[in-house]
């Protein structure tokens, strides 16, 4: 009996190896390599050389604007905005987060509201109906006639089902535990998931349901599975946030059908995620007026919002000082201390730095620099900001503080919470200046703005 020919296949990167290594050469992820078997007989590249039929194509005038497609709303404003206007018809939509954040509530609650005017399908791979029937009546969505449920990990089931019913929206929970028949390898696997993601997008796509799939994420916060599924979905959502508490944000890192530059906020409570009205007014409801304590105006998306950052100083018991950031880039953080000691000569060599960002937000905004450098020189002098103050800008290796985009919006939210100033690098022009006590280098900020406590 002839033996079957195997393959490795890196399950980060999708490359293919005759025998079995340590580490994969084409993305250098170790221990991703997973035995596959090889379809036998005559190659899909051979098969497919002879079998195409030339394709008729037309002009761009000639093709017919479809304007009256009308999206789904979810139930959400602000991720209805996200979104581009609501989930599109024939859209497929991928979810990522880490486990226990809220995706399952969150698609949940989408369902439910959908399910009020449009038939639904919630597929799960992961949970059984009794386990989604507690969810669903811990958040009153089981009382939609409208909702259907289904308990699968057969990608071809799925597909079917989307092809013969009329749901307009389909929920699938998720992709990495679906798996077709006809590949031998488990489920989760490059294979399973990129072959399983083709077979649901071209079902969706036939019948004009829309799919949200969920997807896990790895230890390091990207999607699990090949690269390739970002790229055969319309639209990918990442859930940030901290599961424990805090806010949650809800960012497109891709949308065909809109904007990646905005973002919702929720909060969850006993009765599922609700969004966030006035996230800076909650964000600083509980903050002292201390040293180490700056407030820094921000952007989530194109809103924004007044975060209070606090940092901790502190004399060293280990030959190597301690840095440690939550909500803020370590590296970031680093490269900014470097730049307080060089540039201001404050000594942070033998002190150990903690920064956090209160309630749970991640920032990535290089506007927040500035209110970091201020907020870890006011701990290390045991000097505070002024009353009312606001910080924003960026701080380059030179020390200078350079501009940054959208001020009018930060300084609205400033005014709007009460604070009476901002400190912020010089405005060339605008109806801010009055506002503005302008900064063009961060030892000028710190000799002009850090009061004795």
């Amino acid at each position: 009996m002839a033996k079957s020919k195997t393959s490795f296949v890196c399950q980060h990167c999708g490359a293919t190896y005759p025998k079995w290594t340590g580490k994969c050469e084409n993305c250098g992820e170790w221990n991703s390599l997973v035995e596959q078997a090889v379809e036998s007989g005559k190659s899909a590249v051979a098969r497919a050389g002879s079998s195409g039929r030339v394709l008729s194509a037309q002009t761009m005038n000639d093709i017919a604007a479809d304007d009256q497609v009308t999206r789904l709303a979810t139930g959400f404003g602000d991720l209805d905005t996200v979104l581009g206007g609501g989930v599109l018809p024939g859209g497929v939509l991928l979810l990522a987060g880490q486990p226990g954040i809220g995706k399952s509530t969150l698609l949940l609650q989408m369902a439910a509201h959908i399910a009020e005017s449009q038939p639904v399908l919630y597929a799960s791979g992961e949970e059984s109906a009794s386990q989604v029937k507690l969810r669903a009546t811990r958040l009153g969505a089981d009382t939609s006639a409208a909702l259907e449920f289904v308990a699968s990990t057969s990608a071809d089931d799925i597909a079917a089902t989307i092809r013969a019913s009329k749901h307009k929206l389909v929920i699938i929970d998720s992709i990495q535990t679906l798996s077709l028949a006809d590949i031998t390898s488990a489920p989760g696997t490059v294979s399973q998931i990129t072959n399983s993601s083709n077979v649901i997008i071209r079902a969706a796509k036939e019948s004009g349901a829309a799919v949200i799939l969920v997807g896990h994420v790895t230890k390091e916060g990207s999607i699990a599975g090949p690269k390739v599924l970002e790229h055969l979905v319309d639209v990918v959502l990442q859930f940030e946030g901290d599961r424990y508490g805090g806010f949650k944000v809800v960012r497109a890192i891709k949308n065909r059908y809109g904007a990646t530059s905005e973002a919702a906020i929720f909060e969850m409570v006993e009765s599922g995620l609700e969004l966030v009205k006035n996230p800076s007014a909650a964000l600083l409801a509980e903050r002292q007026d201390a040293d180490g304590s700056v407030v820094l105006a921000t952007l989530e998306g194109n809103r924004p919002i007044l975060v209070e950052i606090q940092a901790l100083v502190n004399t060293t018991n280990f030959g190597y000082p301690k840095r440690t950031a939550s909500g803020f880039d370590l590296n970031r953080l680093n490269v900014l201390l470097a730049v307080l000691e060089r540039r201001t000569k404050l000594q942070l060599s033998d002190k150990d730095v903690y920064i956090n960002v209160v309630g749970g937000l991640k920032l990535g905004d290089p506007a927040a620099d500035l209110a970091v450098c201020m907020a870890v020189a006011s701990a290390s002098a045991g000097r505070r900001l002024g009353e009312g103050a606001v910080v924003f800008g960026e701080v380059g290796l030179g020390g200078e503080v350079r501009s940054v985009p959208a001020v009018d919006k930060r300084v609205a939210e400033a005014k709007k919470l009460g604070f009476s100033h901002a400190i912020a690098p010089k405005q060339p022009r605008g109806g801010s200046k009055d506002f503005i006590k302008s900064v063009s280098d961060l030892r000028q900020a710190l000799i002009d703005h850090l009061k004795q406590s």
